[in-house]
């Protein structure tokens, strides 16, 4: 098989820039080592920054997300037991949208497959090779060895996937900051407690009240990295959760069975360059965030579009500027977000070794931004999502 570019994984950032290069119309191939509905079936982040908005409306994967997506104005932030909310619409003119990145997925997989695009599941030993000569991309299946000829290789298959092997072994430096904690989190199908995220900083520990839909919610709690899904029962959840809330969000909480239960724990991780010859690195294969600041997702939305502006470039202006300055553009963007998130790790955790001393700046830092328009502005600002 002989395409431009070969995109290896079919998460949402390489189904949204295999659906960008369909319709500028650049041949691409998606592969990917598991099926449509084992990827259907992770559980992820749900907070959408207008930039990642405008990218699926642009291509034509938005109207679901508009009918169902829940768009919010502000965020709370709780601590010593009062919660004071950051209005993201009247200090920087823009909202974000709650919607899974389930759905995401399932809206792009829909688009594509309506408009012809080439999807191999289930590829085993998925490798990319020779891309600073001539790239492709081998891998098996049905007993056979298949190799897929092209231009460029577009790596969006996560941090443990065959493009981050192959850029460490070529001269990848990663820069790394792994947190003492990590969030236990309950789905189940209630009523969210707002109709807004609450982020608490508490004695216990950090938790987050977050949501899928008027009916779903997701709900978080610090936890020490000993923790183990099973020492903990949907009850003494639902315990510790109202323990961390003020009381009045405590006593209006609707309770119910857990339809997913999993520890998540929390590092920072980022990987330098983002192209290695014609290979590029996209999404969670370049960098991790922590949850706290929600941008996971949103930085690889952001990593498409620039990949998307360079490989049209290439192939419809005949340039090359965009290609060669993607890692700098990207980098630059992701690492303001990496400091963002690690600040809000930071303001709203209880960390091991804090001390009294760093408890005391915790505090001052919430005060400061309950009653600081500048620090809120700057905290929507980075929350919304930076311009592209």
């Amino acid at each position: 098989m002989r395409v431009q570019v070969a995109i290896i994984g079919s998460g949402p950032s390489g189904l949204l820039l295999g659906q960008l290069l369909t319709n500028a119309g650049i041949d691409n191939v998606i592969i990917d080592r598991v099926d449509r509905d084992y990827i259907l079936g992770r559980i992820r982040a749900g907070v959408l920054e207008y930039g990642t908005v405008g990218l699926l409306d642009a291509v034509g994967a938005g109207a679901r997300m508009h009918r169902e997506g829940l768009v919010h104005d502000g965020v709370s932030l709780a601590y010593a037991g009062v919660k004071h909310r950051i209005d993201l619409k009247a200090l920087t003119g823009r909202s974000v949208m709650v919607y899974g990145q389930t759905e995401v997925t399932q809206d792009l997989m829909d688009l594509r497959e309506a408009t012809g695009g080439k999807t191999i599941y289930n590829a085993g030993n998925v490798t990319p090779h020779d891309f600073d000569g001539r790239p492709h991309v081998t891998y098996e299946k049905d007993g056979t060895t298949h190799r897929i000829d092209c231009d460029f290789i577009a790596g969006c298959d996560g941090a443990h996937g065959p493009s981050r092997i192959a850029a460490a072994q070529n001269g990848m430096k990663g820069f790394e900051r792994v947190y003492p904690f990590g969030w236990l989190g309950v789905l189940a199908d209630v009523p969210p407690v707002d109709h807004e995220l609450i982020y608490a900083n508490h004695e216990r520990g950090f938790a987050l009240c977050s949501q899928r839909s008027n009916t779903r919610s997701r709900y978080y709690v610090q936890v020490g990295l000993d923790s183990k899904v099973e020492d903990w029962s949907d009850d003494a959840f639902w315990d510790e959760l109202r323990r961390r809330l003020p009381r009045e969000t405590a006593e209006a909480m609707v309770t119910g069975p857990s339809i997913e239960k999993s520890i998540a724990p929390l590092r920072s991780f980022v990987a330098e360059p983002l192209r290695y010859g014609r290979l590029f690195l996209v999404g969670d294969a370049g960098h991790i965030v922590p949850p706290t600041g929600a941008k996971g997702l949103n930085l690889a939305a952001s990593d498409v579009h620039y990949l998307f502006e360079g490989l049209r470039d290439h192939y419809l202006e005949h340039s090359d500027a965009g290609i060669d300055s993607y890692s700098a553009r990207a980098l630059s963007r992701i690492w303001k977000a990496v400091r963002f998130s690690w600040s809000m790790t930071q303001l709203l955790h209880r960390f091991p070794d804090q001390g009294d001393f760093g408890q005391r700046i915790q505090e001052a830092e919430l005060d400061y931004l309950s009653n600081s328009a500048a620090a809120q502005t700057a905290l929507a600002e980075n929350y919304i999502g930076l311009p592209y």
